[in-house]
């Protein structure tokens, strides 16, 4: 077993927390450079975005101070294929290969896949549709919902978006560890967007590890990861987003990469993750999981943070001190846990209108507004 390894995300806290709970020294590189990633980290560096020109420099840099040999990869690399090819000619990949995590988002070759598995999914166009019914642009590489918007006649939309009809039902995802074989669930869960206008109306906000779906609906949605997986060769944990609605399941997208739902299962899913990429799928159910959620924080107004905060203990994310956070961009994250959904959405509420409450006090809990 290696000792170090490398850590590249847009936010690398939780593949951080789980590298460490493990044993493994964590060398981290990411966009954010939240607080609590810095604590986490062995060693870090942060970088303006994922591509080669930040990219390259760093994980030399690291690579001439560290031996490290192995790395992990979360979100952001939608959009920065070249910058995950170098990686896996660099180091050795614990996860998907560059050629699995691109094929998987092609998406051309993924609606043509889901054809031919009769897997259903919400109705795609690549050229301008009709405008009688709702469509939605969504971007042709992307993570989190970020740049998927209701089409308005008149809208510009280059090569890089497609359409996709809208439909209304429940958000869901489904965890699962995969050898490039077998398939084996982790869990079933439920999101939600922000919805707060027609720029955020679909990014991603939040989401908890229960789902109230029937359990043919939940087979129906395994049947399918079954076929993906083969098809796609999947391996170690991956997630696929679906849509609910009326009885029918509507397939949206599968990530490819650790996605943000693994911390709402335990700490011990990267070792997990690391075993099927091995081809050993290895993971036993929690016996009576709690409910856990975890939910974004937008923020309403620009604001700095100043030197001395003190967050409570559910906040991770943490931004660093004297960062500007632009208004609707996210300042944190909380976590929390309870018996029953019901009650987690309560105390998500409830922990959600503090923060809020006190970001739009005068200089409440050492947090300030962006000076006039």
């Amino acid at each position: 077993m290696f000792e170090k390894i490398l850590v590249v995300a847009n936010s690398g806290r939780m593949l951080a927390r789980s590298a460490l709970y493990i044993g493994l020294k964590p060398i981290v590189i990411d966009v954010f450079s939240d607080e609590d990633t810095r604590n986490l980290a062995y060693d870090f560096c942060q970088i303006p975005t994922l591509s080669l020109d930040y990219l390259i420099p760093s994980v030399e840099a690291f690579l001439s101070r560290h031996n490290v040999s192995h790395f992990i990869y979360g979100s952001g690399f939608e959009g920065h294929h070249d910058s995950l090819a170098y990686l896996n000619e660099r180091l050795k990949v614990i996860g998907n290969q560059v050629k699995t995590f691109i094929t998987a988002q092609q998406k051309v070759t993924l609606f043509q896949v889901l054809d031919r598995f009769n897997i259903p999914y919400p109705l795609v166009s690549f050229t301008q549709p009709q405008v009688d019914d709702l469509w939605l642009i969504k971007p042709l590489f992307s993570y989190g919902g970020v740049g998927i918007k209701r089409y308005l006649p008149g809208d510009e939309v280059n090569e890089l978006y497609y359409w996709q009809r809208y439909q209304e039902g429940t958000l869901h995802s489904v965890l699962f560890l995969a050898d490039g074989i077998n398939a084996q669930v982790v869990g079933f869960n439920t999101q939600w967007a922000r919805s707060a206008d027609r720029d955020s109306e679909f990014i991603f906000c939040g989401i908890i590890n229960s789902c109230e779906l029937e359990s043919t609906n939940k087979q129906t949605v395994f049947d399918w990861v079954k076929k993906l997986t083969i098809e796609f060769g999947l391996v170690g944990l991956n997630s696929l987003d679906f849509i609910h609605s009326k009885g029918q399941n509507y397939f949206l997208e599968i990530n490819p990469r650790l996605p943000a739902s693994m911390q709402l299962y335990g700490s011990n899913l990267l070792n997990n993750h690391i075993s099927a990429c091995q081809g050993v799928l290895e993971y036993n159910p929690i016996k009576n999981l709690v409910c856990r959620a975890y939910q974004v924080i937008y923020i309403e107004d620009d604001i700095f943070v100043p030197q001395f905060i003190d967050w409570p203990t559910y906040v991770v994310d943490v931004p660093a001190v004297g960062v500007l956070i632009r208004k609707g961009q996210p300042i944190c994250s909380i976590i929390v846990h309870e018996n029953n959904p019901q009650l987690v959405f309560a105390e998500l509420a409830d922990k959600q209108q503090q923060l809020i409450t006190n970001l739009k006090g005068p200089n409440q809990d050492g947090i300030q507004r962006k000076p006039q």
